[in-house]
């Protein structure tokens, strides 16, 4: 297996995950996982697009966060509102998602492997694993898989059973 075999596996793989529970949940987006409140499903979605533009339009290509709008909700630092009038609809937000990862891959496909060395323009304070284009891809993934946790919880939170025990 590649190394960009490796990456797209992972990106989809946990793409799927997240996007399954998150699904899940289309009935209950704004429950959150635990008594004293937390990240809820729609939060969540939210922020995996924010972070994702974050990543690949700031970190990787020096542009700006193609969703602006969105930062004030989902951005780290934000806070979840169990108010759903605050936010864009769950099927927004998925599409949203579905476009800036189709860029992401489209742009993976574009890389070499010493491309995958070559510095970002994150900001030092994110520390070395952002320095890299090949670290923010992997953030992209680990990112995802984070925080499918919190929804796991959410669901759980909402009394669903496992959907992987």
């Amino acid at each position: 297996m590649s190394v960009f075999d490796y990456i797209k596996q992972s990106l989809e793989a946990s793409k799927g995950w997240a996007s399954g529970l998150i699904q899940d949940m289309a009935d209950a987006p704004l429950t959150q996982p635990t008594p004293n409140g937390g990240n809820h499903p729609l939060w969540v979605l939210g922020h995996l697009v924010v972070a994702e533009s974050i990543l690949f339009d700031q970190f990787v290509g020096g542009r700006p966060n193609r969703f602006p709008e969105l930062e004030s909700l989902f951005s780290i630092g934000s806070t979840p509102t169990t108010d759903g009038s605050q936010y864009p609809s769950m099927d927004e937000l998925f599409a949203k998602w579905e476009q800036i990862r189709a860029d992401v891959v489209a742009h993976l496909d574009s890389l070499s492997e010493e491309d995958l060395k070559g510095s970002t323009h994150a900001p030092e304070d994110f520390g070395e694993m952002f320095g890299t284009v090949g670290g923010c891809y992997i953030a992209m993934t680990t990112h995802v898989s984070f925080h499918s946790g919190q929804v796991s919880d959410a669901r759980r939170a909402a009394g669903r059973d496992p959907l992987m025990a």
